[in-house]
């Protein structure tokens, strides 16, 4: 019996420690879960605070061109040279709603930083005042320049410094910047100049810097452009009348009894602000959006053909929406002011020189100045280049493929190489010659040339619309290697345009150059600059600094090369015009087969 009992306190007290045992078990799996579901729910909130912290970024994209105007200005700000893009800006910017432009630069890589840079690199000082009255406007006749702190004589390799003192018409001195004004050093029995720096002290009066590049003597000459009040002439008509070049597409197709029809119809860039939303809305427009670039051109809708029916494409008409104001602030456009006519003496110094020992290389910076004119020869300050003959001209281009794509401009460089080189033979393509393609054959030297206009908005003459192709879809469908050099332009038939159309159509390019350089990275690509010569609302110098800057800025970073042309068409002593003379092309070519012959 005791032993029974025994056993079954026994089993009691197993009993017992096992239901204990059991219940211990119980409680640490729930401890488990317990930790387990803290971990989930800790991981969980910190993807949620991160998640939106990344949605805020996006939310912050860099501000348009259009609606930011900061107070503060850079130094590099209203400078007449395109070089000022390469400084360094921060801005801070608030937070804005997410838009498909902004969208756009982030899909194509650029960062808040770099569209600041642009952003600075574009601004330019507006007048502090209503402008009520056309006399309150800068003067030539009024505005003077002096040489500060001028010398008996100077040597090579110094620096002269001019300041330029703006007043109104009733001879008032200006207290706000935004002049645009140009200066150069020249002398003209040695055929010499150098383009000279202006910077705006946002006062009324601007700093001009000279290098002293030769010996011998010089003076100094400086021209308004355009005043500050006839600037906001221009970027007014910019923003709000984009629409005022317009083209024209040609419809053809069949008729009745075996006739052709034909129709005339306004086209322009479709772009639903800035004025280009005039062209219609709704069911208005036949519409051709381009598959690679995204980019749509729209024609008003013809009365009898389909939209399919476009077979050509020319300039159509300018548009004057100037007020009388305006047109009588745009009167005062490249006038010479008066100032210091003294003889500047430059001799040698021992230690100085200007030769030039660096390399021609992709991504060399643009100095200012970039070089200068002497016997109407330039010598450059980027890189050592030389001076060819018709032999070493031949002997550069051999065994060369060469594109060349972009304006007018570009296609004097075609026929350069057409008139310089006796074995390089025009094909008769039996194309529009304005507006091309175009190309020269050499086959004793295995050379091929070639080149084209850039793809709509064209000013020219009527073309098959078909031989306009955009300048990025031509890039993406080379293959490209050493024995390729691609060169291109972009600019005159811009000028009309809104900034953001601009950029967007060369970050388009920049892209499809990189996607070229990373395929074939021993490619030689050269971008030409933008020339001076335009004056008027529907091509101004300044419109095209603009544009070049935008230009500059997005290829600074991406390995190519760039033949500044601007400072050499702005100091040299022939009449400005968008097309320079012979002088001026021979030292543009110069410079290029250096960049294609480094060696």
């Amino acid at each position: 019996m005791d032993l029974i009992s025994c056993f079954q306190k026994h089993n009691l007290k197993k009993s017992d420690f096992e239901a204990r045992e059991q219940n211990f078990h119980r409680e640490r799996s729930w401890l488990r879960k317990l930790f387990t579901g803290l971990c989930l729910l800790i991981v969980m909130c910190f993807l949620v605070i991160w998640s939106y912290m990344g949605n805020e970024r996006k939310k912050s994209p860099p501000p348009s061109f259009l609606s930011q105007h900061c107070a503060e200005r850079h130094d590099s700000s209203n400078s007449s040279s395109p070089a000022a893009v390469n400084s360094e800006v921060s801005v801070t910017y608030k937070s804005q709603s997410q838009s498909p432009i902004n969208s756009f630069y982030s899909e194509l890589g650029i960062s808040s930083d770099s569209y600041s840079r642009l952003q600075q690199a574009v601004k330019w000082a507006e007048p502090d005042r209503s402008i009520t009255n056309v006399s309150m406007s800068t003067s030539p006749a009024h505005t003077t320049f002096i040489i500060a702190n001028l010398k008996d004589s100077y040597q090579i390799g110094e620096e002269l410094l001019v300041l330029v003192h703006a007043k109104d018409f009733d001879n008032k001195s200006k207290s706000y910047g935004g002049d645009f004004f140009q200066a150069k050093l020249f002398w003209s029995k040695t055929k010499a100049s150098v383009f000279g720096e202006v910077r705006d002290l946002l006062n009324g009066s601007y700093s001009v810097r000279f290098f002293l590049p030769w010996v011998g003597e010089a003076q100094v000459a400086v021209r308004l452009i355009h005043s500050s009040e006839a600037v906001q002439v221009l970027k007014r008509h910019r923003d709000t009348n984009s629409d005022r070049v317009y083209f024209n597409g040609y419809y053809e197709g069949p008729g009745p009894n075996k006739t052709r029809l034909s129709e005339t119809m306004k086209c322009n860039v479709k772009w639903d602000k800035n004025g280009l939303e005039r062209t219609g809305t709704g069911d208005c427009c036949c519409e051709y959006k381009d598959p690679r670039t995204g980019e749509t051109w729209r024609c008003q809708r013809p009365k009898s053909l389909p939209c399919s029916a476009l077979v050509y494409h020319s300039m159509g008409g300018y548009k004057n929406h100037l007020t009388n104001n305006d047109k009588m602030l745009m009167t005062q456009t490249n006038k010479g002011i008066n100032g210091d006519k003294s003889i500047i003496k430059i001799f040698h110094h021992q230690n100085d020189t200007n030769d030039i020992t660096e390399k021609c290389r992709p991504g060399l910076h643009t100095p200012v100045p970039a070089g200068f004119y002497l016997n109407d020869v330039w010598t450059s300050f980027v890189c050592s280049t030389r001076h060819f003959t018709t032999q070493t001209t031949t002997e550069c281009l051999r065994d060369k493929h060469i594109y060349m794509m972009g304006d007018s401009t570009l296609r004097q460089w075609f026929e350069f190489f057409v008139k310089e080189v006796p074995t390089l033979k025009q094909m008769n393509l039996h194309v529009q010659y304005q507006s091309g393609p175009l190309l020269a054959v050499d086959v004793e030297n295995n050379i091929d040339l070639h080149w084209r206009a850039h793809g709509v908005p064209l000013r020219c003459m009527k073309t098959a619309i078909a031989n306009l192709h955009y300048i990025s879809n031509e890039i993406d469908d080379l293959a490209g290697g050493p024995h390729t050099v691609i060169i291109f332009n972009l600019g005159p038939h811009f000028t009309t345009y809104p900034l953001e159309f601009f950029t967007q159509r060369v970050l388009r390019i920049r892209k499809a150059v990189l996607a070229l350089l990373q395929r074939a990275p021993d490619t030689t690509v050269i971008i030409k600059t933008v020339n001076t010569g335009y004056k008027d609302i529907f091509g101004s110098d300044w419109y095209s600094l603009q544009l070049d800057r935008i230009l500059r800025w997005a290829f600074q970073d991406v390995g190519v090369y760039i033949l500044d042309v601007w400072q050499m068409t702005a100091c040299h002593y022939n009449k400005e015009d968008i097309h320079p003379g012979p002088v001026i092309i021979k030292n543009e070519i110069d410079i290029l087969l250096s960049f294609i012959c480094k060696n």
